[in-house]
């Protein structure tokens, strides 16, 4: 097996790897003093196979060594990629599930009909437009998995702070409203001997 069918191949072993990394979510470790977090290790396990989609192409081509199994493997690695990616995001509620139908379908649908025209003899190779298109796929997974992380990351920052300086603000004014001694009511008469608790039109007790 020459090199790029081998690359071929190792974008397939990484579709569990990325399914796992992203559905257990870890490893979340921190390297050189960096907190790596699952989010980047698949967004990274991503990058990787990508490079691989571009790297046996370009090698195939330059070594002259296109062959009928890397023009249909390249395809179908192509799409078990991008398909586990979008259902890894399903499962992490980043996307609807009804776009997610719609693109794998469609990813299926063209790959049962490349594979109808290779049984019948011929051989349909990647087009420009369709690398194109993966190019644009991986990026709006990375983009997504990427967004998801930073939303999460600021939300706890930001209720990191707000939750300080609330009480903070509060503390000066309850402590202020403890010290201060409650006035007396105006409208309540005071206790006097000899005197009666109805109110005269001074406002003072009736006093016999």
């Amino acid at each position: 097996m020459n090199l790029p069918n081998s690359l071929t191949l190792l974008r397939i072993f990484f579709v569990p790897v990325l399914i796992v990394i992203l559905l257990t979510k870890s490893p979340n470790l921190v390297v050189w003093g960096v907190s790596m977090h699952f989010e980047v290790w698949g967004v990274l396990i991503l990058l990787l196979a990508a490079a691989t989609d571009w790297a046996d192409g370009y090698l195939a081509r330059r070594r002259l060594q296109v062959t009928t199994l890397g023009i249909l493997l390249d395809p179908i690695a192509d799409k078990l990629l991008i398909s586990a990616a979008f259902i890894s995001l399903v499962d992490m509620q980043l996307v609807p599930a009804w776009m997610v139908v719609i693109i794998i379908g469609r990813e299926f649908t063209v790959l049962g009909l490349r594979n109808i025209a290779s049984a019948e003899g011929f051989t349909i190779e990647a087009s420009t437009l369709g690398k194109t298109k993966m190019v644009l796929q991986v990026c709006a997974v990375a983009v997504q998995i990427v967004g998801a992380n930073l939303a999460l990351a600021g939300g706890h920052q930001r209720a990191g702070l707000r939750c300080p300086v609330l009480p903070a603000l509060l503390e000066p004014r309850r402590r202020q409203h403890q010290a201060t001694p409650a006035a007396p009511d105006a409208r309540s008469p005071q206790e006097v001997p000899g005197c009666r608790p109805s109110l005269n039109r001074t406002g003072g007790p009736l006093c016999n």
